[in-house]
């Protein structure tokens, strides 16, 4: 088993492997901060999808995003998923790493890079993982993933600060969005709506939406954003539609016009993210942007936002109504959860050395278990949304110069 050498790391060629979600990927910025302390001098790289792998542009503490696109897992046609794990083994031989850090729990991800020849990885255990791995660890139950990430440092021996989050926006971002900003009023406040998912389970019906932007429109005189991928149009424009006339001036649907990487210098611009559990969501907190996210039935213990002012709603734990409803008109729930629906976090959470509060001792902030998103009502989300807007200010900006 190899150890980590105690140079700079002058002579290592480091890979992180941090594929698939804009949120998953963005939550390595604390992982390779750490990493880049310990190897200052090392040239690292991090494999990523070409889209999602966007949102690491400007992060310093690399020197290179490899893009690579796997196929999904489940895909049709198993020699092509096979083909293509031995077509980037032999890319990533001819590399020449000498360390690896794969950040996916998936044994596709670990296997080509053993493949690969890399004399020293580190990865999640579990699976068969182990075996191809120099040093593991553990998949601990509901402990964050940005936790996750670094307990694989942690394995390797290498210390761990206090995981705060951080983002940056380069001067060419801030040049590109300097005309659309114009556009809103400076004295009304600009919130971010993010209200789809890579799954509809995680989604909150639109009539919803359209009840609360037609509030923050008519009651706080707000600027409302919409900007995620072109598909997801349709869906803006019938939240859009029922928040009625009114709001059509005030409502901005900005899908078309940026990048993902110029998306993350708007979320920094932004009075407050609302959105359910989805990239911008994180993106959003690694800017230390205010942000209301709305949980169903994934797990806030591991995928709340991270280290920035939050109010996290959920519902009563149940069983998920995965068919059968109609998520545009879905029925509101009588009955709050026990402590009421939202969870707020004023400083945001974040972990330290030893890792998230609680968790050595076994304590969660929320109960495990799945709850639906149909149970979150209106008027929790228009209180939470106020909670954050008329909090003060935080002292110290997160947005960081980049380019």
């Amino acid at each position: 088993m190899t150890r980590p050498p105690l140079s700079g790391g002058r002579d290592e060629r480091i890979l992180v492997v941090r594929t698939r979600y804009v949120g998953d990927t963005v939550m390595a910025i604390p992982f390779l901060r750490n990493l880049r302390a310990r190897y200052p001098e090392a040239r690292i790289e991090v494999l990523v999808e070409k889209v999602s792998g966007a949102v690491l542009a400007d992060c310093p503490d690399k020197d290179e995003l490899v893009s690579w696109e796997l196929p999904r897992p489940g895909h049709p046609l198993a020699p092509v998923l096979a083909t293509n794990l031995l077509r980037l083994a032999e890319f990533l031989r001819g590399r020449r790493y000498t360390r690896a850090y794969v950040l996916k729990r998936a044994l596709s991800a670990v296997l080509p890079v053993w493949l690969a020849g890399i004399p020293h990885r580190v990865g999640f255990g579990g699976e068969g993982r182990g075996l191809l791995l120099s040093r593991s660890a553990p998949l601990t139950p509901h402990r964050h993933e940005v936790e996750l990430f670094l307990d694989l440092l942690r394995a390797d021996g290498i210390a761990v600060d206090d995981a705060r989050n951080e983002n940056w926006v380069s001067v060419a971002t801030r040049t590109a969005l300097e005309p659309l900003l114009a556009q809103l009023p400076p004295d009304r406040p600009k919130i971010f709506i993010s209200p789809k998912s890579t799954s509809w389970e995680r989604e909150w019906p639109e009539a919803r939406w359209g009840a609360l932007v037609a509030r923050l429109v008519r009651e706080r005189k707000c600027e409302v954003v919409f900007c995620g991928s072109p598909a997801q149009m349709p869906f803006h424009e019938r939240i859009i539609e029922r928040a009625g006339p009114a709001t059509v001036p005030h409502a901005h649907d900005w899908s078309k016009r940026l990048t993902l990487e110029q998306l993350g210098g708007l979320l920094a611009k932004m009075d407050l993210c609302l959105g359910v559990d989805s990239g911008p969501v994180h993106v959003a907190s690694s800017f230390g942007t205010p942000v209301v996210v709305l949980v169903g039935p994934t797990d806030p213990n591991h995928w709340c936002p991270w280290d920035a002012p939050t109010v996290v709603l959920r519902g009563p734990v149940k069983a998920v109504r995965r068919w059968g409803w109609n998520r545009a008109e879905a029925p509101q729930a009588a009955a709050p959860p026990p402590g009421g629906y939202g969870v707020k976090l004023p400083g945001g959470l974040r972990g330290s050395s030893g890792g998230l509060p609680g968790h050595s001792t076994g304590g969660l902030r929320w109960e495990p278990g799945e709850a639906a998103m149909d149970s979150i009502p209106v008027a929790a989300v228009w209180d939470a949304a106020l909670e954050l807007l008329d909090a003060p200010a935080a002292s110290t900006p997160r947005l960081r110069s980049a380019g």
